[in-house]
Parts: structure tokens; sequence; C-alpha cells
């Protein structure tokens, strides 16, 4: 319900009525609605993200934030488990260049992930599922845009299944590892739990 004293938001008009139409068009049809994982800086993007969601910016509610010290500080690994656990897409967002709590952590990233997007090709992932961008503290509506762009890319690409296919291929047989045990687990019969080099 709309307040008679409401501020009008500050999104474009564009995405906001792209955003709209799309939210309504999936609710009402049951569509497909993708699940995106954002890893955002604390210092700019998180803060930057809050302030979308205080001025009551209208943005998709298909993300999950987790929130990291800084961009230089996320691996490779985190966007993996992401589309392993489930993820249909990620933003990777950040300090602008220059603005860096940490001084060059964003460059470290900005260098990291431009060599990621080929992996994820090698991967069978589409690159176009992964979003990076730069959001400062004060750009809650940029915020808002990305997480309407990304849902909108996203939810056109449909589901990310192709990871849970790669994964369930893989055989025991294939895991050079897959008879010692995770340190701190017991073997049936108490016996202590195997480490790679001991003998299986």
């Amino acid at each position: 319900m709309s307040d008679v004293n409401e501020p009008e938001r500050a999104t474009s008009p564009t995405t906001r009525d792209a955003a709209t139409a799309s939210d309504a068009a999936a609710t009402a049809s049951g569509a497909f609605e993708p699940r995106i994982t954002a890893f955002v800086c604390n210092w700019c993007t998180y803060t930057g993200a809050d302030l979308a969601g205080t001025s009551r910016l209208h943005m998709a509610s298909n993300v999950r934030i987790i929130r990291l010290p800084c961009t230089g500080r996320i691996d490779h690994v985190f966007i993996v488990k992401a589309f392993e656990r489930g993820a249909d897409g990620v933003i990777v967002s950040g300090c602008h260049p220059a603005d860096c709590h940490y001084t060059a952590g964003n460059y470290h990233a900005r260098r990291r992930f431009g060599v990621f997007r080929e992996l994820l090709s090698f991967m069978g992932v589409d690159p176009a599922r992964l979003t990076f961008s730069w959001v400062s503290a004060s750009e809650g509506v940029k915020w808002a845009d990305v997480v309407n762009e990304t849902v909108a890319r996203v939810r056109s690409l449909g589901p990310f299944d192709a990871y849970h296919g790669l994964a369930g291929a893989a055989t025991p047989a294939d895991d050079p590892f897959a008879a010692y045990d995770l340190p701190g687990e017991e073997r049936p019969g108490g016996e202590p739990a195997l480490r790679p080099g001991d003998a299986p």
C-alpha cells in the first residue's frame, strides 16, 4: 500500500519498471526465481546495500549477501562453492578503484576475476552468471540497479544445474583421497582416522 507522503524512489524508471514487471509476472505465473549470492566488501558495498534498504528502494529479494572485509579476500573457491550449493548467479562488489580501505584489495580482486571469468567458461559456467561491480557507501541506487539487472539476466538464463551434472559424473574412484577420512573422524571399530600418506 502506498503512502501519500512517501517520496518518489530514486531509481531509474526503466530499471524500476522492468524489475516491477518481471517480479509481478514471475510471481503470477510461478516461474523460475533465481537464487543469487553476493560477496560484498564490508566498507563500501555492504553500506551501499544497507542504504538501499533504508531508503526503501525497490529491488529484487533474490540476493543473499555475504559480507567480507574486502573484495581482495574473496577467493575463487567461494564462488565455485556458491554455484555448487545452488546459486544461480553470483555478485562480487566492492569499493571503487583507489577507494579501498586496505589500499589495493580491489585491484587484486579486479585482476583475479578477469582471469576467473575464463576459468568459469572452462568449467561450463556461463560468465553472464557472474557480476562484478564497484558500489560505494553512498550508491544505494546503484546497488539496487546492480541487483535488479543481475536477477533479470540470470532469470533469462534459467536455473543453473550444470554444476550438479559435472559433480554427479565424478565417482569416488576418481578421487585419490576418497579412502582417507577427515581429521577428527573415527573409522568403524574405533580405528584412528587415516591421513594422506598413511596406507589405506
